[in-house]
C-alpha cells in the first residue's frame, strides 16, 4: 500500500527527504481493530511537532485525523461492520493515517456524519475530541451550563479553536471570547459564533476592557501560553480556571496560587495511550458530534484542500501550519 512517512527527524519541511513516499504491506487488524481504507486525512500541529523532534530508525507514518470505509474488522468488532463510513483521530502509538489502510481500536472512531464529504468530515475528529474533552472534561463545564459565565479562547481561529468555539457557544451559555490576529481570522472567529473578538498580539486586558469584560472565568490557551501566561493570569477572575493544549518549555504554576486559579492540561491521546477504562467515551464523543453536524448545528472547520495524499502535498500542509498563519483545517483526499 501507498504510505508517505518521515526517515530522519529534524529536517526542515522544504526538504524533499522531510516526508517521502514509500510502499508498506497491507496491515491485518486485531481482535478489536478496524482495517479502514483511508479516504482522506487532514493535518495537525501534532504531526509536525513528531516530525522536527522524534529521532526514528525506520520510517514512521504520520497522520491522526481520517475518513475512510471499514475494510475488514478483528474478531472482537461489536460497533462496526465491514462498508462502515468512519471518522477518528487514531493513537499516538501506532502508524498514523498517511496510508492507503489503516489500523484503528474500534473504541476511538465514529460513523462519518452522512452530510459531509470527506473532505469536510477529515478536518473534524482530533479537533472536535480536543475541544470536548478541554471543554466538557477538563473545564468542567456542563452542557447547557455557564450561563453568566465567560470563556477566553486563546487561538480561537486555529482547528481546535474553531471547533471549541462552537462548542462553547452551541452547547453552553458561556459568554465566548476569541482572539484571532487578522482581519479575515477575526472573521472566522465570529463566523463560528464568537461573542467577541480580540487580538492577542495586543495587550489582553486592553482587549478585554473594551469588550466590557475586564477579566473572564475560563481561559482555553491553545497556542504560545508561555508567551500570554502572565497576562492570563491577571485576566482570570480569583478561583478561576486554565485549560492548555500546547507545549510551553516550562510553566511555573506558583503564580496560580493567589488567585486560587486550577490549572488543567488537555491531550485526546491519553485515552488510547493508557486505554483507560473509559476509552470508549471517544466513540461516544465522535458519534454525538456526527449527529450535531448532520443536524447543523455545529459546520465543518476545513479551510483548504490540498490534493491527494502524497508526500509532497503533506510538506506543503506542514509548511502553512509551521508558519502560523492557518486558518480552520488543511485536508488531503484520496491517493
Amino acid at each position: 500500500m501507498k504510505a508517505i512517512a518521515y526517515t530522519q527527524n529534524g529536517l526542515p519541511i522544504d526538504n524533499p527527504q522531510s516526508l517521502i513516499d514509500i510502499d508498506l504491506p497491507t496491515p491485518v487488524p486485531g481482535p478489536r481493530d478496524l482495517l479502514v481504507h483511508v479516504h482522506a486525512v487532514s493535518v495537525n500541529p501534532v504531526d509536525t511537532k513528531i516530525r522536527k523532534n522524534s529521532a526514528v530508525t525506520e520510517p514512521r507514518v504520520l497522520g491522526w485525523d481520517a475518513v475512510g470505509v471499514v475494510q475488514a474488522v478483528g474478531a472482537d468488532v461489536s460497533l462496526f461492520k465491514v462498508g462502515d463510513a468512519v471518522f477518528y483521530a487514531g493513537s499516538i502509538l501506532r502508524p498514523g493515517t498517511n496510508s492507503e489502510y489503516h489500523l484503528v481500536d474500534e473504541r476511538i472512531v465514529g460513523h462519518k456524519p452522512r452530510s459531509l464529504d470527506d473532505a469536510q468530515a477529515a478536518a473534524l475528529p482530533l479537533t472536535s475530541i480536543t475541544a470536548w474533552e478541554l471543554l466538557f472534561d477538563r473545564l468542567g463545564v456542563q452542557e447547557g451550563g455557564g450561563e453568566g459565565q465567560s470563556l477566553l479562547i486563546v487561538g480561537a481561529a486555529g482547528g481546535v479553536g474553531s471547533m471549541l468555539t462552537q462548542l462553547a457557544r452551541k452547547l453552553t451559555k458561556l459568554t465566548v471570547i476569541g482572539t484571532a490576529s487578522r482581519p479575515e481570522t477575526a472573521d472566522w472567529v465570529r463566523e463560528l459564533g464568537a461573542h467577541h473578538v480580540i487580538d492577542h498580539t495586543q495587550p489582553l486586558a486592553d482587549a478585554l476592557n473594551k469588550a466590557g469584560l475586564p477579566q473572564v472565568d475560563m481561559v482555553a490557551s491553545l497556542t504560545h501560553t508561555d508567551s500570554h501566561y502572565t497576562q492570563i493570569i491577571d485576566a482570570l477572575l480569583p478561583q478561576g480556571r486554565l485549560a492548555l493544549i500546547d507545549d510551553p518549555e516550562t510553566l511555573d504554576a506558583r503564580p496560580l496560587k493567589s488567585k486560587s486559579i486550577s490549572l488543567h492540561w488537555e491531550l485526546m491521546f491519553t485515552r488510547s495511550i493508557y486505554e483507560t477504562p473509559d476509552m470508549i467515551a471517544q466513540h461516544k464523543l465522535l458519534e454525538r458530534v456526527s449527529a450535531l453536524l448532520d443536524e447543523g448545528v455545529l459546520k465543518t472547520t476545513l479551510a483548504e484542500t490540498f490534493g491527494t495524499i502524497n508526500a509532497a502535498n503533506l510538506r506543503r500542509a506542514h509548511a502553512l501550519l509551521e508558519s502560523n498563519r492557518a486558518r480552520g483545517k488543511v485536508v488531503l483526499a484520496g491517493f
